[in-house]
């Protein structure tokens, strides 16, 4: 019998799986990778050695309505660590500089007090001017053309008014952005609803080039840099996490320059050969983005390319948040698989819908597998109204797979989903 822990909110549960069944672990080289350096070390390294791009503390000099885009309660960015960091280096160059602080949620929920407190510490909550974006206010909203996919390009004002525009992030395999980090900053981050459900038509996320570790080609990624470009970004911080979300690596400098060389050290980190099973099991990576069900398809779509034809993926998440919206909820239950994505891929771009994305993609999923979820926090009711089949353990969950697929079926595991290229 092997033993793996798989990440589950804050803390980890065990699968206890024979191992003449278990065909294989695929996990991402940052489960090893070492570095003998401290987190800050490694971020001051970054902004001392900007890519393409002055020092920020230069670009700072005159500078006086300065804007920090940074992310929020949904990603692991340790903004305890970065944003001191960054608030001291563009003082160096400013000292009186007006310094506000925009949480990027795109179409997510506002961050609570509490969340920012844990995320950014009590300090600068207390004493920064922290703003938090929302994307359905179109008063808050400037245009600024049109994205190369066809439809209007707008963002926070805030963007647009600031002498000098930092953002900070982190980059990760993205499942149909490509990767995390840079760009993203602005579109989904700070834009608009209609802009960011412009960038996630069905259109474009049915496009063969929108996966995971593809920017070239991909329409959702060319949306993003447009973006970025049209905001005027003038530098960006991205660090890249261990398993442990303790940063291992950091780029800064140019918003396309940075991101694509930070990309390039996460790809040579994160491909993992596919090794195809009857059951594929894995999840989000734990808190913050197994918070909801929304944020699933993300690992779900790593253990799908290991998945053998009508496989059965198991997929723990705590969803100790909920569903994770509203929109996605009400579309999640109107039918079956098939249905689901014949009204999906019905919806002109124009009238795209928020969160739809996301529900496409469980579409397609639970059209060819057996998706069975982990969670102790989600109403199993609600869960098989949504065609998953619910688990309360991950015993019980591989039971099940084992009763579809037969005692002798081979798994794969993937511990965390989201931080692996499955080649």
């Amino acid at each position: 019998m092997k033993t793996i822990k798989l990440p589950y909110h804050r803390d980890h549960i065990d699968l206890n799986i024979d191992e003449k069944n278990l065909k294989a672990i695929l996990v991402s080289n940052a489960e090893e990778y070492k570095v003998n350096k401290s987190e800050q070390v490694i971020v001051n390294e970054a902004l001392e050695n900007p890519i393409n791009s002055q020092k920020l503390r230069d670009i700072a000099i005159g500078k006086e309505k300065v804007l920090i885009i940074t992310s929020d309660h949904t990603r692991p960015v340790p903004s305890h660590i970065t944003l001191p960091i960054l608030l001291k280096e563009i003082r160096k160059g400013n000292k009186n500089a007006d310094i506000t602080i925009l949480i990027a949620t795109g179409l997510h929920r506002a961050t609570t007090k509490d969340e920012m407190i844990k995320k950014y510490g009590e300090e600068i909550v207390n004493n920064e001017k922290m703003v938090i974006h929302d994307a359905f206010k179109c008063e808050d909203m400037v245009e600024l053309g049109n994205l190369p996919s066809g439809r209007p390009c707008s963002i926070n004002h805030l963007a647009v008014e600031a002498d000098l525009l930092v953002c900070e992030g982190f980059i990760e395999p993205h499942f149909f952005a490509g990767f995390s980090g840079g760009r993203k900053s602005i579109l989904p981050g700070i834009s608009s609803e209609e802009t960011v459900n412009a960038n996630h038509s069905a259109r474009a996320i049915a496009h063969p080039l929108a996966k995971t570790g593809v920017l070239k080609g991909n329409p959702i990624h060319e949306d993003m840099i447009y973006a970025a470009r049209k905001a005027g970004v003038d530098f960006i911080l991205n660090v890249i996490l261990d398993s442990d979300k303790k940063i291992i690596n950091a780029v800064a400098g140019d918003v396309n320059d940075a991101h694509l060389e930070g990309c390039k050290f996460m790809d040579q980190l994160s491909g993992v050969d596919k090794i195809k099973s009857d059951i594929v099991i894995t999840t989000n990576g734990g808190y913050p983005l197994d918070q909801n069900l929304y944020q699933c398809p993300k690992a779900i779509s790593a253990a799908v390319e290991c998945a053998n034809e009508g496989g059965v993926i198991i997929m723990v998440a705590s969803c100790i948040d909920g569903l994770g919206g509203e929109n996605f909820g009400t579309l999640m239950l109107k039918g079956s698989p098939q249905q689901l994505l014949q009204y999906i891929e019905s919806i002109p771009d124009e009238e795209t819908i928020s969160e739809q994305w996301c529900v496409q993609k469980f579409a397609n999923i639970l059209m060819k597998y057996k998706l069975i979820l982990v969670t102790d926090y989600l109403d199993h009711d609600l869960i098989r109204k949504m065609n998953i089949i619910p688990a309360a353990s991950i015993n019980e969950a591989l039971e099940m797979a084992y009763q579809m697929k037969g005692c002798n079926a081979s798994a794969t595991v993937i511990p965390d989903g989201v931080s692996v290229i499955v080649r």
